[in-house]
């Protein structure tokens, strides 16, 4: 049989990095140690602490990392009880990562944060802005390092201090400049007192992304502080599991507002370059609901929304983009009403729903009815440019 993947550089547009514990502490002075993020261990559990005894809720050191140790993926609730020295070593390890990707015939990763948070909300929690500042700035040297180690295979995404839209636009500036590619941002930033999405105010924001090529990243879960893995949408009296499960399937519909709330919003319209992304949230709800946003845009909102120059859709095949991973995918046609350009995959590599140990084996057989083109495209060319990734 014809491997249909031979010639195509796979690029993995979401996956997750385990903060070793000495990220923050080996990169500052001695008597910072104790003020940005560092692990201690209390009640026969390790965790993460900032500003000296400030607890970031629910970042453990395991960060829901599933691949063990001996390499083997862990399903089920088990990764609660895991600490660093329970999972592989390519959790945390950049070389070790680029070995995995060997192994899994992934060409490169995009990478997302676990300790500050899927939108860096965890880091509002410290008291001192200077402090808060450094946290983010250290976090990303640290990423552009191991993008740079990584012969360019992995691609971290930046934190931005996104409560102080100035100092966000410096750092996106500033990391452009060390060489990422990306940033992700929080969800609802006026859930946590600042303006919303929408308000001009995070215009000089959308500008500085713009004209610079950095995708704002929007991943599922990044709205608050405290995300909960098993999420508050079942009932009482379901079981861990059962919790997590439907926690998991009902997360990924959260970026459907998202979605909606900047195509209504105008930002699209204001910056037409600006390039967003909706990471870890699949792809085979977003045909139904640009057509429903398409239908509502006339029946509900005649006229309040009549400023706007395109259709939702369309805004869709200009700016935005979805990703894939364990969706059996759609037919050619529904990829057309989203635009082949603009669908990624993504394997989400090694949290608990990852495509471990046979990605390319699901991928053989969810594109085996695209033809050539499709396939490298959704796979290798739309985050090679999206990313500037060199394959």
């Amino acid at each position: 049989m014809t491997d249909t993947l031979e010639d195509i550089k796979i690029i993995d547009t979401d996956a997750h990095f385990t903060e070793p514990h000495d990220l923050w502490t080996s990169r500052v002075p001695a008597s910072y140690k104790e003020l940005v993020p560092h692990v201690k261990t209390v009640d026969g559990r390790q965790r993460w602490f900032v500003d000296n005894d400030v607890s970031l809720r629910g970042a453990g050191p395991d960060s829901v990392i599933v691949k063990g140790a001996d390499a083997a993926k862990v399903p089920g609730v088990e990764f609660n009880k895991f600490t660093i020295e329970d999972v592989h070593e390519s959790s945390y390890d950049g070389p070790a990562r680029v070995e995995s990707l060997d192994r899994l015939g992934l060409h490169a990763q995009v990478m997302y944060p676990n300790v500050a948070g899927f939108g860096n909300v965890r880091f509002l929690k410290i008291r001192d802005p200077e402090l808060r500042m450094l946290c983010v700035t250290v976090y990303n040297d640290a990423m552009a390092d191991m993008q740079k180690e990584s012969g360019d295979r992995l691609f971290p995404m930046a934190l931005v201090p996104w409560w102080d839209i100035d100092a966000a636009v410096k750092e996106v500036q500033r990391v452009n400049e060390l060489g990422l590619r990306g940033i992700v941002t929080c969800n609802d930033p006026d859930q946590l007192g600042m303006p919303d999405l929408a308000q001009p105010d995070w215009d000089p924001l959308w500008d500085a992304c713009s004209q610079l090529k950095m995708p704002v990243n929007f991943h599922i879960g990044a709205n608050s502080e405290g995300f909960d893995a098993f999420g508050h949408c079942a009932w009482p009296s379901f079981g861990k599991e059962a919790r997590l499960a439907l926690a998991s399937a009902f997360l990924y519909l959260d970026n459907a507002r998202i979605l909606g709330n900047l195509i209504y919003s105008g930002v699209l319209d204001r910056f037409p370059e600006c390039k967003f992304v909706s990471v870890e949230s699949g792809v085979g709800w977003v045909p139904f609901y640009l057509q429903a946003l398409d239908y509502q845009l006339t029946e509900a909102a005649p006229n309040e929304l009549k400023r706007l120059k395109l259709k939702p859709s369309e805004y869709f095949k200009r700016q935005l983009y979805a990703c894939f991973w364990f969706e059996q995918l759609p037919p050619q046609s529904v990829l057309e009403q989203l635009g082949v350009e603009n669908v990624l995959f993504e394997t989400d590599y090694p949290h608990p729903t990852c495509l471990y140990p046979d990605a390319r084996e699901h991928l053989k057989k969810t594109t085996a009815h695209f033809d050539d083109a499709t396939r490298k495209r959704i796979l290798q060319d739309n985050a090679a440019e999206l990313y500037r990734i060199p394959v």
